[in-house]
């Protein structure tokens, strides 16, 4: 495809130098023959991106039209066209004039931009904004908004054709929208997926994930790989509640930014019961109920003011699935994902207070914590440096995403009862912790629902642990309290 058709944790060692560059190209040509179109050489994102401020997603969907080969020749045709596109159609905020006098001398111009709709009450129309191009009041139809949703939460990313057509009506926006399309994936052979899964062994599985992370997996132990890919249950588990406190620059937000169109990433202390549940007043439901995943960031401090109607409400969602707007009970799927920094270690941390200690004072409560499946120990990830990134084959990250989303419907939870038994004095609540990050891991890494049973110990065992780490934690608030 031509650009003018546009229009239209542990660290490893390898043995050696030698050994790895082999195990790499291997490693590529598997993943380049089992999945032809939908993977995207990594190093590729940084070299089109130059300082667009786009999510790599967009840029991947971009790469995947273009550059998802392992011919040279092609990739580089392909970078030059996704540079050409961006240079023409991406908005800059500091270009947006320019870009408005465009579409004004050509009449129509299509445009790469952060689209949001509100519903016009007055007028009974739907508008939508340009975030980059900075217009407002765009009539869009009705059928476009219903069948991109996300346009009235948060935004969406997407390729519109914009109009311009001026009248003496100063009431007029002179601004049409032509066509709209979100960059996402429209579709899938999820079948085709998971037989081109069964051509790998667990461990390369392994590495193509993080590679589609964007990591080189040759720098990464199995328990370090495994901390990423946790990351990731939030996307393919329905209602569940991960927590991760760490040092900075570990990369905790960036999955929540940057991999998924499905995943929303909000500031902590943004957070309102309207902007996330419901509106009483005008009935509009909140995040919860369009996006999968509604990650909170910077989530941790001590001294931040917190809303404890809001803190009410999310407990309840967080244990039942559902939030109350009046009288009606309402129900959602969205997953919940908490990070912040930690500003003291480890061993200070356990002698001093808990591990939760960052967390404002209402959030640091037995109640709201006891509803957290899983702490994900953000102090074992390691700060991202610039010799970790991958320059490997990995999924195009959207395609990914609508992997993640399509195995929501499925449950794991009861693949490791062939060789385990939990013991009958657990919770039902730390039982159901495990099992959702016991269904989410088997998801991501053995999508048929096969594997070994020293496989299953692996992810089980792991499971436990990020349950157990909430529930000793839970017990040493509770005595602080008692004391």
């Amino acid at each position: 495809m031509s650009a003018d058709d546009f229009l239209a944790g542990d660290v490893t060692v390898p043995e050696s130098r030698e050994q790895s560059v082999s195990l790499h190209i291997d490693l590529d040509k598997k993943i380049n023959t089992a999945f032809p179109g939908v993977v995207v050489r990594k190093d590729l994102v940084k070299a089109v991106k130059g300082n667009a401020i786009v999510p790599t997603y967009v840029l991947e969907y971009l790469l995947a039209q273009y550059a998802a080969t392992d011919d040279e020749a092609t990739i580089q045709a392909g970078i030059d066209a996704v540079r050409k596109i961006l240079a023409t159609h991406y908005v800059h905020r500091n270009e947006a004039e320019l870009i408005k006098s465009t579409i004004r001398e050509k009449g129509r111009h299509r445009i790469i931009d952060r689209v949001s709709v509100t519903l016009n009450e007055k007028t009974d129309t739907y508008e939508a904004a340009f975030e980059n191009l900075g217009i407002r009041g765009v009539r869009i139809s009705p059928e476009t908004v219903k069948a991109n949703e996300k346009l009235l939460v948060g935004g969406v990313w997407c390729i519109c054709d914009m109009e311009y057509l001026y009248t003496d009506n100063y009431k007029d926006v002179p601004w049409l929208l032509g066509s709209l399309k979100a960059i996402q994936l429209s579709r899938f052979d999820f079948d085709g997926y998971l037989a081109a899964r069964a051509q790998f062994t667990t461990e390369e599985w392994i590495n193509l994930l993080i590679q589609s992370i964007g990591f080189d997996p040759e720098l990464f132990g199995y328990r370090a790989k495994l901390l990423q890919l946790t990351r990731l249950v939030p996307f393919v588990e329905r209602n569940y509640n991960l927590i991760e406190l760490g040092p900075k620059g570990t990369g905790k937000s960036h999955i929540y930014s940057e991999f998924s169109p499905h995943g929303m990433l909000i500031s902590g202390g943004e957070v309102t019961v309207a902007k996330l549940f419901v509106n009483n007043s005008s009935g509009k439901i909140g995040l919860v109920g369009y996006w999968d995943v509604v990650a909170f960031d910077e989530f941790a401090g001590a001294q931040k003011r917190t809303d404890k109607a809001l803190v009410d409400i999310m407990k309840n969602y967080m244990a039942n699935k559902s939030f109350s707007r009046g009288v009606q009970t309402l129900g959602a799927e969205a997953s919940m994902a908490f990070v912040g920094n930690t500003s003291h270690t480890v061993p200070y941390m356990l002698k001093n207070t808990d591990l939760f200690d960052e967390l404002p004072a209402a959030y640091h409560d037995s109640a709201y914590l006891d509803r957290l499946h899983c702490y994900l120990p953000g102090w074992e990830v390691d700060t991202i440096r610039g010799e970790m990134f991958s320059q490997g084959y990995g999924f195009v990250v959207d395609y990914l995403a609508e992997v993640l989303r399509f195995m929501r419907n499925t449950d794991f939870s009861d693949k490791y009862q062939q060789y385990f038994t939990l013991g009958s004095d657990i919770s039902t609540r730390d039982r159901d912790g495990i099992h959702k990050t016991f269904s989410g891991l088997m998801k991501i890494i053995h999508p048929t629902g096969a594997a070994t049973a020293e496989e299953i110990e692996e992810l089980l065992q792991f499971a436990i642990e990020g349950r157990k780490r909430v529930k000793d934690q839970i017990l040493r608030v509770c005595q602080v309290v008692c004391v």
